[in-house]
């Protein structure tokens, strides 16, 4: 994939696309071209979290540029391992769409590259599960945070990257919203690569839900029970 200027780190240019993946739910449709709107008080300023520290160095979430992150971004979409799950493969207007239903939003959802040690390597969004659809799915608390990601280099997966990655992120949640109990994802039942690897990084599994297009897993990680799992 060519490079594009980041303003991250352009050896992210060279990533293999082949992902560890927790598909995501739908939320309409947008076009490219303005800046990101701002992750602000729905997430309590997700762009000024920092990094947390994982074993294969810091990580951090940086919330999306179309400008900067489009072709990358559309490359791992067009992986079949991803749009299995994700069902976003096609042109780079496909994911722009998808990009911008978020950006255009209230900022109740916010798209991120996962930089790892400097290297956009994984693509998450962040989202306020008790504002999302998924609410009507599950007993829904104020603040419930959810989490759908994808890892996008085929050497990162199958040696537990994924689920050092989510163990992190699932801390930067409960460390910076304070009101947050508990953080949540919804993968697909099939996918139990991303089943194991919530499960591995102190994940409960709560319950199976029907969900449009798909049956899910309904993880948990709760505030309660972090440092025991």
């Amino acid at each position: 994939m060519p490079s594009t200027d980041s303003g991250i780190d352009s050896s992210a240019a060279q990533a293999a696309h082949h992902p560890l993946t927790a598909a995501r739910t739908t939320r309409g449709t947008g076009g490219p071209g303005r800046p990101p709107s701002p992750a602000g008080r729905l997430l309590d300023d997700l762009a000024a979290w920092g990094a947390a520290r994982t074993p294969a160095g810091p990580f951090q979430l940086v919330p999306v540029q179309p400008a900067r992150d489009l072709e990358r971004i559309t490359a791992w979409m067009n992986d079949p391992a991803v749009s299995a799950f994700w069902e976003l493969a096609g042109p780079p207007e496909t994911t722009a769409a998808h990009l911008r239903s978020q950006l255009d939003g209230d900022g109740r959802s916010v798209p991120c590259l996962g930089v790892l040690d400097g290297v956009p390597m994984s693509y998450w969004e962040i989202y306020r599960a008790d504002l999302d659809p998924l609410a009507r799915s599950y007993p829904a608390r104020p603040h419930d945070t959810g989490i759908h990601l994808l890892l996008g280099r085929a050497h990162d997966r199958g040696r537990g990257l994924g689920s050092a990655l989510l163990r992190a992120t699932a801390d930067l949640v409960l460390d910076r919203r304070p009101d947050c109990t508990r953080v949540l994802a919804e993968p697909d039942l099939r996918n139990t690569a991303s089943v194991a690897a919530f499960l591995t990084a102190g994940f409960r599994y709560a319950d199976e839900l029907e969900l449009p297009g798909k049956r899910a897993a309904l993880m948990v990680r709760d505030r309660a029970h972090r440092h025991l799992l």
